[in-house]
């Protein structure tokens, strides 16, 4: 069936539409094949509002007849449009049976489940190719940059064509001395194949995280020889490693009732396994909760912001999603079918990248100069995994973007984001590099409202982006005037022209 087929009515004039701290306004609706297009006018010069019906989570719909004919003249309906990114709209659509079918074409093309119908695959930009490497890195050019696994760790593929594990990517790291056999095996007493495999190494001391799914053990207590010489290869003559699980103790003793469960301490005595557990004291850790593709993608990749001065990059942050999330297995396509406005539960939601992202920024928060990137980028994020431009957050896995031909008919937009006219809308202009490690507060009194988030269409929102465009026209005058060594003196030296500084700071990164 062809997209244009689900479009009954294209295009209704005299539309009212409302929207948060704005006047109504009247104009021309248009649907096409992705997009909700409202214009105020017939010249270029009019303004025009563009939603991508993807971003559409829910609509609700009421007709009005006059007269008690349903084709009465004068009978109308309103469209209240619910959008992921927690915009409401309104439109008010004269005559009944235009509203209706206005409302009905939205629903059918918001709900497409067929990836290359999808507008990534039709989205092409004068600015953009797409010929060229696709993403940032892939896990050799990982490895290669990261001299100081080259001792004891080797790339494994494996999983080349996808067939040991469905949702990891086609090559990964693992210990050097573990041949391609024993890893299978491995993948075959790990919930869907995900045995455990490297995360980051650090760069000082040369622990790593891995991550992996739970074992197979069931009510029975099975065991696996190759997972456990694989876990022993990690440590390396080490005396200790942690195994976290991130489920509560009930809950891995029940996952042994339907076949899980988690490692014995008589078949891992070189590993120390807590449930939950916040530790920093130098040790080897493997995370894993069950399936391995939610809370042990956020743990590992939040423990890298924590430890890792090149995650707080905006370069280093984007390869960070890329490596842990895109082509570690995180089933977007599931997880962010719907958002908060939908009507729909399915049992696969869970809004496990949008809880990193709430994350990330306690973390920019509670240390506002350490993070080269700014909430802007957040913002940014949170919208374009539930409806994009870009094949960056399309299918559930690497072998599901591959069989879709994602890399050779989409754009990254990881890659977008790093072009220089670009990337300055997400810098953080307070950033100052530091090597230290940036333990954040996890106290409940030290969390707050992501605001930016779910406060974005309130009249808030709207003065504290004034308020950062007012720091940020603030640093570019001091970088003009004083060049590369400006933060210190610039905090002092503007201290009263901001009524004071420090206020509005409080403002940005407290309230």
């Amino acid at each position: 069936m062809e997209l244009s087929e689900h479009i009954k009515t294209a295009n209704v004039e005299d539309v009212t539409l409302r929207r948060p701290f704005h006047p109504a306004l009247r104009g021309t609706l248009c649907v096409t094949s992705h997009h909700l297009l409202f214009s105020d006018g017939k010249d270029e010069a009019s303004w025009q509002l563009l939603i991508l019906l993807k971003n559409i989570d829910a609509i609700e719909k009421s007709v009005e007849i006059l007269f008690g004919y349903p084709r009465a003249v004068g009978s109308s309906g309103t469209i209240t449009i619910k959008c992921k990114d927690l915009l409401v709209l309104q439109l008010e659509i004269p005559g009944m049976e235009e509203c209706l079918n206005i409302a009905s074409s939205i629903e059918a093309l918001s709900s497409l489940e067929s990836v290359t119908e999808m507008y990534p695959f039709f989205y092409r930009p004068s600015h953009l190719t797409l010929s060229g490497p696709w993403g940032l890195s892939s896990m050799e050019q990982y490895y290669k940059q990261t001299e100081r696994l080259w001792d004891r760790w080797r790339i494994s593929t494996v999983n080349s064509d996808y067939s040991v594990c469905l949702s990891y990517p086609s090559a990964v790291i693992v210990p050097r001395e573990v041949d391609d056999d024993m890893l299978i095996r491995s993948a075959r007493f790990r919930q869907g194949g995900r045995f455990p495999v490297l995360s980051y190494c650090h760069h000082r001391n040369g622990m790593v995280i891995m991550r992996s799914s739970q074992p197979l053990t069931g009510a029975n207590k099975k065991s696996c020889k190759e997972d456990e010489l694989l876990l022993r290869a990690v440590i390396d003559g080490s005396k200790l490693g942690y195994i976290i699980d991130l489920r509560s103790a009930q809950q891995a003793q029940q996952a042994r009732m339907t076949g899980g469960g988690f490692e014995s301490k008589s078949c891992y005595s070189d590993w120390k396994r807590f449930h939950r557990h916040h530790e920093r004291d130098g040790h080897s850790v493997l995370v894993h909760g069950s399936e391995g593709t939610d809370n042990t993608l956020l743990v590992s990749s939040l423990a890298q912001l924590i430890l890792d001065p090149a995650s707080r990059t905006v370069t280093g942050f984007l390869c960070l999603l890329e490596r842990e999330w895109i082509q570690a297995g995180h089933p977007f396509q599931q997880r962010c079918a719907h958002s908060a406005y939908s009507h729909a539960r399915l049992k696969q939601e869970c809004p496990s990248f949008l809880l990193l992202l709430d994350c990330v920024w306690q973390v920019w928060r509670q240390f506002p100069l350490a993070l080269e990137f700014s909430e802007a980028l957040l913002l940014r994020l949170a919208q374009e995994v539930y409806a994009s431009n870009y094949g960056t957050f399309l299918c559930n896995s690497e072998q599901e973007r591959c069989a879709a031909g994602v890399k050779e008919n989409t754009h990254c937009l990881f890659q977008s984001l790093l072009r220089p006219d670009i990337e300055e809308q997400y810098l953080n202009p307070l950033y100052e590099p530091t090597d230290l490690v940036i333990w954040p507060s996890v106290h409940p009194q030290s969390l707050q409202l992501w605001t930016g988030l779910f406060l974005r269409w309130t009249e808030y929102a709207q003065n504290m982006e004034e308020a950062r465009e007012e720091v940020w026209s603030i640093v570019k005058e001091h970088r003009e005037q004083a060049g590369p060594d400006r933060t210190n003196n610039m905090l002092s030296t503007h201290c009263d022209t901001l009524t004071p500084f420090e206020n509005l700071m409080d403002e940005l990164t407290i309230l």
